[in-house]
Parts: C-alpha cells; structure tokens; sequence
C-alpha cells in the first residue's frame, strides 16, 4: 500500500534540492514557474529531467512551445523563486518583471545572474500522476559566476549553498 500523500510531502521536504526557475517562450506565450524536481537523465545527448503540475496554468504553454530553459537560482534571489512560485501574486507575464531577462538557442527566457542556465528542447513527455515529465535537451547554456553560491531548498525554506573551496 503506497504511503500517504502528506507523509510523502514531508519526507520530501528533507530531500535538498536546487531550485530552479523554469522558463519558456513561443506560439504558446511566455511563462515559467519555480522547481525543485529537475535532474540530469544522461550526457549523451545532453538531457534533463523537468517535473510540472498538470494543473499548473503554465503547462498548456510548456507542451505547445516543447522549448524550456532551467534556471539555476543563485543564492539570494529568493525573490525571483518566490515571484514564479506564485507566492507574491504576480501571473503570467508580470513575473517576468523581477530580474534581468534574454535569450539563447531557443528563444526561452535565461535568468542574468543565474548559476547556470541550460537552454533545451522538449524531446519527450510523459504523463505521470498529477505531472507532465519533460525530457529536456540541451542546446546551449550559460554558466554564471562562480562566487555567488547556489540556492537550495531544504526544511521548507531556503539555504544558500557556496562552492567548496
């Protein structure tokens, strides 16, 4: 019998993970949203993993554009995470507001400043429960500076994380 959708929400949240400003623009429209669940699947080719809630008003935009760029937050833009995360009350368009904002390969918005930025295509999609699974390819990225540390997600709040010297 699986476990209960909270106790797995709480462990989870003991799981640290980076976090991410996802991205992506096109005949769908522009739009991103804030995630945790994002992994590398292999090297060769090049090529992520990106969770996103089916619910989520951005996903339709996600499917119709099958382009994406994964932001790699530095430590402290807890603003930027908290903007696409919805908890400001910003939508849409306005998110993209806070930050500074261009383009690589394909068109998605790549966050200045970010620790890194892998600029995608879409190759694959699998529904999976209340999520779309996006296999992500890389095209391009951009790799921000070094000093800045990471932003993580752990306990439920934010931690900056800084390169081991």
């Amino acid at each position: 019998m699986p476990i209960e959708r909270q106790e797995f929400r709480d462990a989870m949240a003991r799981l640290g993970a980076a976090v991410n400003v996802v991205t992506t623009d096109g005949e769908g429209g522009r739009a991103g949203f804030t995630a945790s669940a994002v992994c590398s699947v292999t090297d060769s080719p090049p090529t992520l993993l990106v969770c996103l809630n089916r619910a989520a008003s951005s996903n339709a935009v996600f499917l119709r554009n099958m382009v994406l760029c994964v932001n790699t937050l530095a430590a402290g833009q807890e603003e930027i995470s908290n903007a696409f995360a919805g908890i400001t009350g910003l939508e849409g368009q306005e998110r993209f507001n806070v930050g500074t904002w261009s383009r690589l390969v394909t068109g998605s918005p790549v966050l200045d400043g970010a620790v890194e930025s892998f600029d995608c295509r879409v190759r694959e999609v699998l529904v999976k429960g209340t999520h779309s699974v996006l296999f992500a390819e890389i095209e391009a990225v951009r790799h921000g500076p070094d000093s800045s540390g990471a932003l993580m997600y752990f306990g439920r709040s934010y931690h900056a994380v800084g390169a081991a010297t």
